[in-house]
């Protein structure tokens, strides 16, 4: 049985899970550190007038460009803007490089993007059990199919209200759940059984220890740990076109079943529409439009951003975030060279908020959001080492020295990070920069007078 201290292996497959929205106050003034978000102030001050805008519905037809060196924020930032129109809002992240390697032609893999960025929210009385997490024991077994690789096996955890305590047994379902939302003790849940459904709803955490910027903050629950609640949930436009074009298939295996893709029939996503008009008419339902962030916006083709430019003009659309850290390039698919590699007709649509190099302060305070979130422990020197790595270098690289300079700390038989642990992690894994200096240099060892 592995410890519970192995979660963070998990946690950094969601990099952008502390961010809760976009850390302003009540005149729209940005803190410097809040909701997860460090600095940035004039990024994260213009995000949330675009949110005041779409929340007041004087958005529609236009989207958002953020620009940006590589490592500015530009996803958080987006991930914030989603977290603050809602928290069970739709975010689909995608890279401009996926549309040119699915199965499916260019329109349908952004037809279905743009579905998926469109929830339904449903709302039904069921019983659920929920409660503070007071202990957690989480089973690993080894993959089936990577030797290299564990998976969560069960979890035994122990609930409370202000009124009673519970321990629960889970099978590898629910406790791949709790691994993947990162659950700890002091966090709230609520676990629906017939759904088989967990979520994380925040913590109760107050202790000095706890970095409250990045924590959603949540009252213990009162009464029974098993109750009858109004549950909503919120499927998009897309879950709901996958089980229309295939018999067979429960609406709740999409949230842990198959993620292949497939063309879906026209006729199919009519059919959708319809019921969940319906819905919305009989009181059972609601539409909730999301955020489509769409990174390395410049590998983009004329094609694509003319099918996008019309489907900003939709009577439903999600809100459409690019990101691109390129400057004037070439319009992919023409010889046409233009701001961001985009044509002007949809830049002229656009706001653009730029995003910046972190400081040194800023880097700081990242490097301790994630090494808390990873449940990592790192001496002040080391802790100014990777500082001074990820000014020299970039913030990416340093984030990843983390985790190797943690295994190399555990070689030593120590719990934390020493700086010794961070230059022996900088000599084992190299930058980009230097090695394509050492490639340089076997080059000219190669060439031939």
């Amino acid at each position: 049985m592995a410890e519970l201290k192995e979660i963070p292996e998990w946690e950094r497959i969601s990099a952008h899970s502390h961010i809760y929205g976009l850390g302003l106050d009540e005149n729209g003034k940005a803190k410097r550190k809040a909701d997860g978000l460090v600095g940035q102030i004039e990024a994260r001050e213009a995000a949330g007038i675009v949110v005041e805008m779409i929340k007041s519905g004087k958005f529609a037809g236009n989207a958002i460009l953020l620009a940006g060196p590589p490592g500015s924020g530009k996803t958080a930032l987006a991930t914030a803007i989603a977290r603050e129109l809602g928290e069970d809002v739709p975010f689909v992240p995608i890279a401009g490089s996926e549309i040119y390697s699915a199965e499916v032609k260019k329109t349908e893999f952004l037809t279905q993007a743009l579905r998926k960025a469109i929830g339904v929210r449903i709302r039904e009385m069921r019983k659920i059990y929920e409660g503070k997490v007071e202990e957690i024991d989480i089973e690993w077994t080894q993959h089936p199919y990577n030797p290299y690789q564990r998976i969560p096996a069960g979890a035994t955890i122990k609930l409370s209200t202000t009124d009673e305590k519970k321990k629960l047994r889970m099978d590898s379902t629910f406790a791949m759940q709790l691994v993947q939302q990162g659950v700890s003790v002091g966090d709230v849940i609520q676990i629906d059984i017939e759904r088989q459904r967990l979520a994380k709803l925040g913590t109760t955490k107050k202790s000095n220890e706890y970095d409250l910027s990045t924590a959603h903050i949540v009252e213990i629950p009162e009464g029974s740990i098993i109750k009858e609640k109004e549950f909503v949930y919120t499927p998009t436009l897309h879950d709901l076109d996958v089980v229309n074009s295939r018999s067979g298939v429960d609406f709740f295996s999409l949230f842990f079943g198959s993620s292949e893709r497939k063309e879906i029939d026209e006729s199919v996503r009519r059919e959708v529409d319809r019921q969940v008009k319906k819905w919305i008419e009989d009181g059972m339902a609601e539409l909730i439009p999301g955020v489509l962030f769409i990174d390395e916006a410049s590998m983009l083709d004329i094609e694509v951003f003319a099918f996008l430019n019309r489907a900003m003009e939709q009577e439903l659309s999600p809100i459409i975030i690019f990101a691109t850290n390129r400057g004037i390039t070439r319009i992919r698919g023409t010889d046409i060279k233009s701001p961001h590699g985009m044509p002007l007709d949809l830049l002229d649509r656009l706001l653009v908020i730029t995003t910046r190099k972190y400081s040194a302060d800023e880097i700081r305070d990242i490097l301790l959001i994630r090494a808390q979130k990873e449940g990592i422990d790192i001496e002040d020197e080391a802790l100014s080492k990777l500082v001074e790595i990820g000014e020299e270098r970039s913030l990416r690289y340093a984030i990843q020295l983390l985790t190797p300079a943690w295994r190399l700390a555990q070689r030593r038989k120590s719990e934390t990070i020493e700086k010794e642990d961070i230059e022996r992690a900088f000599r084992l894994f190299v930058d980009v920069k230097r090695s394509v200096e050492y490639l340089r240099e076997m080059e000219k060892e190669m060439m031939v007078d």
